[in-house]
């Protein structure tokens, strides 16, 4: 706790109130049904940040705080608490949209331009719970962001110090506008070798192109990208099958832990995210992945039935 007043916000070295900014957050509390398929992974309670970027109630935060989520309960900064509904979630940025169902004592926050951001801006990461739950930081880096569970990001924000309760928490840029959504806890690389604590922040400028469809649709209207099931780390310069979804494509195409992925269709690996552009670009979910495996100073050759991630999820109901 020491660190999180150490870091807290002052009033004083900024130009915008940050009061309003605070009471744009909220908490976000939601249950998932013990047979959904992230609840081993994610858990059946979660809890984390969001806020409030339209005035009839709309909530944005990190969508694995509400991914199959049964039942979301959410909180204001007067204590007011309201039930929610997932609104949409997007598997390519991370974002989750929820509706509160009844009124919350808060305005909208202003939405900002991440593409504005740049290493070494001083930035807030607003959580709910006002200054004593957000921390003065800084940006640290714009750079690509490849995840294990096949995700890819262009150009993420990472920030420090972290945060400690990062999920949906609101970047807050100098203007007192909503930059980005707090997503990972991360150690990165300092100027001296050291790791550095801190967060990868998923840029706003995501959100817009998408935006009107999540709400309306409960995804973006396009056609899902290729999932392979297969959590893959870079050892050494070269892509490791870590683990495995169950049931998932790789498994049952018998891919094992441990296997080098050595090429896609034909193309050499060079690494995660290479690994992942190159599946993208064979086509939409339902397409067959030909890989290359190093297995045992043997090459393997497995071909994968992809599907659409979402298939496996309980998915928002739309009202």
């Amino acid at each position: 706790m020491a660190e999180r007043s150490a870091n807290a916000p002052r009033q004083e070295d900024y130009g915008f109130d940050l009061t309003k900014v605070f009471a744009s957050m909220v908490s976000v509390r939601s249950h998932i049904p013990e047979d959904a398929h992230t609840a081993s992974i994610l858990g059946t309670e979660r809890g984390g940040n969001g806020i409030v970027i339209r005035e009839e109630g709309v909530v944005l935060t990190i969508g694995y705080l509400v991914t199959e989520a049964e039942t979301i309960w959410l909180t204001d900064h007067t204590g007011n608490a309201v039930q929610g509904h997932v609104l949409g979630y997007d598997q390519e940025t991370g974002f989750g949209l929820i509706q509160a169902l009844g009124r919350l004592n808060v305005q909208a926050i202003e939405i900002g331009r991440s593409a504005d951001v740049r290493e070494g801006d001083p930035v807030i990461l607003a959580g709910f719970g006002g200054r004593s739950s957000s921390i003065s930081a800084e940006v640290i880096a714009v750079r690509e962001f490849a995840g294990y569970w096949e995700y890819l990001l262009d150009e993420a924000i990472f920030t420090a110090p972290a945060h400690p309760n990062w999920g949906g928490a609101g970047l807050i840029g100098a203007n007192g506008e909503l930059l980005g959504v707090g997503s990972l806890f991360i150690q990165h690389g300092g100027a001296d070798g050291e790791a550095v604590d801190g967060n990868m922040v998923v840029p706003i400028d995501l959100l817009a192109p998408i935006y009107d469809e999540m709400v309306t649709l409960g995804r973006p209207n396009k056609k899902p990208r290729p999932y392979m099931g297969l959590f893959g780390t870079e050892v050494e310069d070269r892509v490791v099958v870590a683990a495995l979804s169950d049931n998932g494509p790789a498994d049952q195409a018998e891919v094992e832990v441990g296997d080098i992925i050595l090429a896609v269709s034909g193309q050499p690996v060079t690494s995660l995210a290479d690994m992942f552009r190159k599946v993208w670009s064979l086509g939409h979910a339902g397409i067959e992945v030909p890989l290359a495996l190093g297995r045992d100073g043997e090459i393997i050759q497995a071909n994968l039935e992809t599907i659409a991630r979402s298939d496996l999820l309980k998915g928002p109901k739309l009202h």
